[in-house]
């Protein structure tokens, strides 16, 4: 059905995710230390929702409110920061994270004491081009992050016994990391549905990846099993609404102005559902997660803190 709107239609889809944005309920004013020192004094907050027209600002709000980057960042730790790098798009394509709240993570990361951040993925078009066209790269290293390409020398076979996978070759640079970050873009996929926070582990993944096709949201699950991130950060300041997950038309992107924070990647990734019209339940790697007590689907459970900036 579509729904009439001020001289052009929406879908059901469209409308909802145009409600979404208009129902973000909690304005506050624009003063940073009061603003920050509320979202300290916040208690168990499962995610955090917050919208505004700065990516920096709106990422910086949104791990605040989880408690702040002290809460998870400790003096020494070496961290990954783990976006989607995956296509030789640029930003306006909403094909992978937006550079800016990629290098917010990394600065806060090293205001909080970290010896290194490292920042990485697996591309499926030319590393180089990719790096380069999505801005992450010179956008990390600004701010100090050690950005690398994937080294094929630097995966290692790992026992996973899930659903689907009882090994795979995993990229040592995670598995060792102090801190991993997960930083993934909202987006639709052609086979996923929608690539959220668990299905960016694909980037730490050797071999060929196209095996885990026929079982995907399984596979996705046995991984995200054994890759817990510290928090996740989706990133939602553009999404990609068809022809996902390489996009390239602008026509596909829409702008929601908005980062989501938690802890709970299966949450995370079911609170992502919503951006696109659906549920947690409409993606069978959340609801096969959930069912895995990897995490909680059931957005009713948790405290969800929504701020406009």
């Amino acid at each position: 059905m579509d729904i009439p709107f001020k001289g052009f239609s929406m879908n059901r889809r469209d409308f909802i995710k145009t409600s979404f944005i208009a129902g973000l309920s909690v304005s506050i004013p624009i003063n940073l230390d009061l603003l920050f020192g509320n979202l300290h004094a916040s208690e168990n907050v499962d995610i955090a929702v917050v919208q505004g027209s700065s990516p920096a600002m709106i990422t910086a709000a949104a791990v605040n409110a989880l408690g702040g980057i002290n809460r998870f960042i400790s003096r020494g730790d070496i961290v990954v920061v783990k976006p989607n790098i995956g296509w030789d798009r640029t930003p306006e394509q909403a094909a992978n994270t937006n550079p800016e709240v990629v290098s917010t993570i990394v600065k806060l990361c090293y205001e909080a004491g970290a010896k290194t951040v490292k920042v990485f993925d697996r591309p499926v078009n030319d590393p180089r081009r990719c790096y380069k066209q999505s801005g992450i790269a010179d956008a990390a290293r600004d701010v100090g992050a050690d950005v690398s390409y994937v080294d094929k020398r630097k995966f290692k076979k790992v026992k996973l016994e899930g659903l689907a996978l009882k090994e795979w070759p995993l990229y040592t640079e995670i598995l060792e990391a102090d801190k991993v970050i997960n930083v993934p873009i909202a987006k639709t996929h052609g086979l996923a549905t929608l690539t959220l926070g668990m299905k960016n582990w694909m980037g730490v993944m050797g071999g060929w990846r196209g095996r885990i096709h026929q079982r995907l949201d399984k596979s996705l699950v046995d991984i995200a099993k054994v890759i817990k991130p510290t928090f996740t950060v989706l990133d939602a300041v553009r999404i990609l609404t068809d022809n996902g997950p390489q996009g390239g038309s602008l026509l596909d992107v829409r702008l929601l102005n908005t980062v989501i924070a938690g802890t709970d990647q299966v949450a995370i990734d079911s609170f992502g559902a919503t951006l696109f019209g659906l549920t947690g339940d409409d993606l069978g790697y959340v609801r096969i997660g959930d069912q895995a007590g990897l995490g909680v689907m059931d957005l009713s459970r948790l405290n969800i803190k929504k701020i406009v900036m």
